[in-house]
């Protein structure tokens, strides 16, 4: 009964030692979820940004097209070079107002190879007024 009778004032003796549980903030859960989602977003605006390079990589350009028409036109028959250089340079006619009155000169100075049966060739002036345009060209 002695060992009994140890337990019970043992089970009334208070201790002061030992202090009770305490919640412990955690927010390590929560840096790993925004780590994740901002990841994501990343990720995705590299995929969307890979997937618009692609797309236009491949898009038809006709300015880039025209552009490369015009550098070979071939003037050996001047009047199919100045039908071609009409219609191929009115693409660019309205980028600019020089744009637009160098065209402007351009084509009046054509007009003397148009809508005649025969024609001469290209004079020199005729094709330093076309490089010049060509010049202006941006693409």
């Amino acid at each position: 009964m002695a060992s009994m009778n140890n337990i019970a004032q043992a089970k009334e003796i208070p201790i002061h030692d030992i202090k009770g549980l305490v919640e412990i903030q955690e927010y390590s859960l929560y840096y790993f979820t925004a780590l994740v989602i901002f990841g994501l977003v990343i990720l995705l605006a590299i995929l969307y940004l890979l997937y618009k390079y692609l797309q236009n990589r491949k898009k038809f350009n006709i300015r880039k097209e025209h552009r490369k028409l015009l550098g070979s036109i071939d003037f050996s028959d001047a009047k199919k070079a100045a039908y071609e250089i009409t219609q191929l340079g009115s693409t660019f006619k309205n980028d600019t107002l020089r744009h637009e009155q160098f065209f402007a000169l351009l084509v009046e100075d054509l007009e003397s190879y148009k809508y005649k049966k025969e024609v001469s060739a290209f004079s020199n002036e005729s094709k330093h007024l076309f490089e010049n345009y060509l010049g202006l060209i941006d693409v």
